[in-house]
This record gives structure tokens, C-alpha cells and sequence, in this order.
């Protein structure tokens, strides 16, 4: 099976989570008990973990993500789970050699038996870029052409001249070798164009926004498939939460989503697969309770719902 299709099918909404599976102030986060509670959300029916590629710590952003290399510490967790998908949220593209980026996927995708789907993205922090010795105004350039480098070098022998990174000759080959196919989902818009993304990219990773938004970017996302003639391709979204002990308060603000009781949880992801999201990535990072808690909650109101095994509904 394709590792998207164990998270991602029409009519069907899956939930991951994001690491650093916790709740945290400031940028860096104590990264305890990430490992049991990566089981937990595997044994609750939960179908993704997703892994944040953040080479810095810039303290003005005000998170470091899960801390460790992500293909370091996919290869940790895949070694604490069976069957969950393994995702990144997202790999930077210009940041990171092709090759590298290459050898990296294909070497998870041997190890894990196909788990691995890959969210890509252009990068949002302009104070990395200098140390990498990029510009900033360049990324969405960059981000096209190690989309399309990296791309080449998942085949055999390949041949591909790059501006940026290099030229492949078909003389030389990267291994290992996995026959599990590598989904590419484009984050936000990564300096390209929805068509660019409907044609090259695998689905469509965004950000949480109001109802009337999210429907109108739902059928600019379909109509930009049909244009090109695009199989199914999913739209996948995060979301922060914070689900509060009693299970009937109302929704207020956070940043990228909502504090509320788990009844509003449960109504606002069916009302999300109602229009076509097919899987949303949680985030704890704001949350009051501990992640423990939250995940219990999840397990007993939530994923009777939602609950995925083997990339079925349970």
C-alpha cells in the first residue's frame, strides 16, 4: 500500500500528531516520553506522526520543533512503532541537498517498509537562508529545483542538470533502492503556483483558517486538479488544540486553532471532512493539560470516530 493511502482517502478524515508531543512555553520543548506516547497514538488508531525539519533555533520564531534531525529521529520512533506513517512537516527544500535528501528517503522508505510520506516546503525562517548561503528571495526558485532534483535521483541512474545543486550524468546511481513510491505534499504554497502544486505535487499541506476560507481554497485545490487532469489528491491541514476538562466548553482562540471541550473537537474535524480535509495534524504545544491526558481524551471521545488501522477505518 501506498504509505499517503494509509492516511489520506476521499470521504475518510485520519488524525496525526505533530512532535513535540507535549506542551511547552518558548521555543524549546523537554522532548520526555515522546517515545511511549508515539505507541499510544499508534494503539489508539491515530495514522500519522509528523516531524518538523528546523535547522535552527531562532528564538524570535519561538519553536525548535521536535529538536532532533528529523530522519534521525524518524528512524528513533520507527524503531518504537509497527505500522504508523512516519511524516515530515515539512523537509526544506533549499536548505538541504538533493542528495542527501535522496539517500535519506530512500534509506527510511528500506527501513521502515514504506512508511515514510514526505511534506516538503520553500521555508518560512529568513534568518536561516544567510547561514546556508542562500538568499531568501531565491527559495522559491530553489524549492523547484530540488523538488525536481531530488525527484530524479528516487530513479535509477539519473540524469538531471540543476543551477543550484548540480548535474547528474546517468554515470552514477544513489542506494538503496526502496519499491515503496515517495508521496511529495507541498506545504502552504512554497513560492509556487496551485496549479504548479496540483500538477507536481502529491496533496496539498495547509494551515488551519475560517470555514468560508477553507471552502473556497477546497475548490480552488479541486479545480486547479481537474485543469490538469489530476487523479485524487488530498488536502491535509494542522491544527493546535487545547481540549479543556469539561467536555462541553465552547471554542475560544489560539494561535492556529481553539481551546474548547472535546464535543466542539469532534464537531469541528467532522465538519472538516464534511468538506473534503482528509487528515489534520494536532499540535499539543499550547495545550493545559498534559500530553498524556490529552491523548487518553483523544483515545476515549475522539478516535472511536476516527480511528484508522492498517489505513482503514476502523
Amino acid at each position: 500500500m501506498n504509505s499517503l493511502n494509509r492516511i489520506a482517502n476521499p470521504g475518510k478524515l485520519s488524525l496525526g500528531l505533530v512532535f513535540p508531543i507535549e506542551a511547552y512555553q518558548g521555543s524549546v520543548a523537554t522532548m520526555k516520553d515522546q517515545e511511549l506516547l508515539a505507541k499510544r497514538a499508534e494503539e489508539i488508531g491515530l495514522s500519522a506522526l509528523w516531524f518538523r525539519d528546523v535547522p535552527f533555533n531562532d528564538p524570535n520564531f519561538g519553536d525548535a520543533g521536535q529538536l532532533y534531525d528529523p530522519w534521525i529521529y524518524m528512524t528513533h520512533i520507527m524503531n518504537h512503532t509497527s505500522s504508523i506513517t512516519l511524516a515530515t512537516g515539512s523537509i526544506i527544500l533549499p536548505l538541504r541537498h538533493p542528495v542527501h535528501t535522496a539517500k535519506s528517503i530512500q534509506s527510511l522508505q528500506k527501513l521502515s517498509e514504506g512508511r515514510l510520506v514526505l511534506g516538503v516546503a520553500s521555508g518560512d525562517r529568513p534568518i536561516e537562508f544567510p547561514a546556508f548561503n542562500q538568499e531568501l528571495q531565491n527559495k522559491s526558485a530553489l524549492f523547484r529545483d530540488s523538488f525536481f532534483y531530488t525527484k530524479a535521483l528516487l530513479g535509477n541512474y539519473p540524469v538531471y542538470t540543476s543551477e543550484s545543486y548540480g548535474k547528474l550524468n546517468g554515470s552514477i546511481d544513489v542506494l538503496p533502492k526502496s519499491d515503496h513510491k515517495t508521496s511529495f505534499l507541498i506545504t502552504g504554497h512554497s513560492g509556487q503556483s496551485l496549479d504548479w502544486i496540483a500538477q507536481y505535487g502529491d496533496g496539498w499541506l495547509y494551515y488551519p483558517r475560517d470555514i468560508r476560507t477553507l471552502q473556497e481554497n477546497m475548490e480552488n485545490w479541486k479545480s486547479a486538479l481537474n485543469n490538469y487532469g489530476q487523479p485524487y489528491k488530498p488536502f491535509i491541514q494542522s491544527l493546535y488544540i487545547d481540549l479543556v476538562e469539561d467536555e462541553n466548553a465552547k471554542p475560544t482562540p489560539l494561535h492556529l486553532g481553539f481551546r474548547s471541550g472535546s464535543k466542539y473537537l469532534l464537531y469541528y474535524l467532522e465538519m472538516l471532512e464534511s468538506n473534503g480535509v482528509a487528515h489534520v495534524i494536532l499540535n499539543l504545544k499550547y495545550s493545559s493539560k498534559s500530553a498524556n491526558s490529552v491523548v487518553e481524551t483523544l483515545a476515549k471521545k475522539i478516535m472511536p470516530r476516527f480511528a484508522v488501522k492498517d489505513g482503514a477505518p476502523v
